[in-house]
């Protein structure tokens, strides 16, 4: 049984002077990313790791997570970032076998395609969504499209 942990990073400025893979989290967003880290703490969702994408609106809001629910740092992985789904579907695939509960920290618009892809589930996700999904399967390489179950869902607007 596998389990992964969608997280969508929480929202970044859109002040100029800013690529888009610097853009950080606003003051008011990192207080949305903690409430939500804090609820996944307090049902007692804890991800063996976090894969980040490495820009640094994900990779802050990777670092939340970790901080307040005790976890090791987050791992990041380059093609998180502007991924499509078929790119998120190879870094699920090639996701370490030792780990049955892994979180994926990343960007719209491939994490509302990978979370429909996965679980045929249509949801909105707005900034800081959280969504689990578990896959009746042994290796992350035999999680197909479709195969999933959405088992927890939660955004800061609900």
């Amino acid at each position: 049984m596998k389990k992964l942990l969608l997280i969508r990073h929480a929202k970044a400025t859109h002040e100029s002077g800013y690529i888009d893979f610097e853009r950080p989290l606003t003051p008011e967003d990192l207080q949305e990313a903690e409430v939500m880290a804090s609820r996944l703490r307090a049902e007692g969702i804890f991800p063996d790791i976090l894969v980040s994408s490495p820009a640094l609106r994900t990779l802050s809001t990777a670092n939340i997570f970790t901080q307040i629910m005790q976890l090791p740092k987050a791992n990041t992985d380059k093609r998180i970032y502007d991924a499509s789904e078929n790119t998120l579907m190879e870094v699920v695939s090639e996701l370490p076998d030792n780990y049955s509960f892994i979180g994926l920290v990343g960007h719209n618009p491939g994490f509302s395609q990978i979370f429909y892809l996965l679980c045929n589930c249509i949801k909105d996700t707005p900034t800081c969504t959280v969504a689990v999904i578990e896959f009746d399967a042994d290796s992350w390489n035999d999680v197909e499209p479709y195969t999933g179950k959405l088992i927890y869902y939660d955004t800061p607007q609900v």
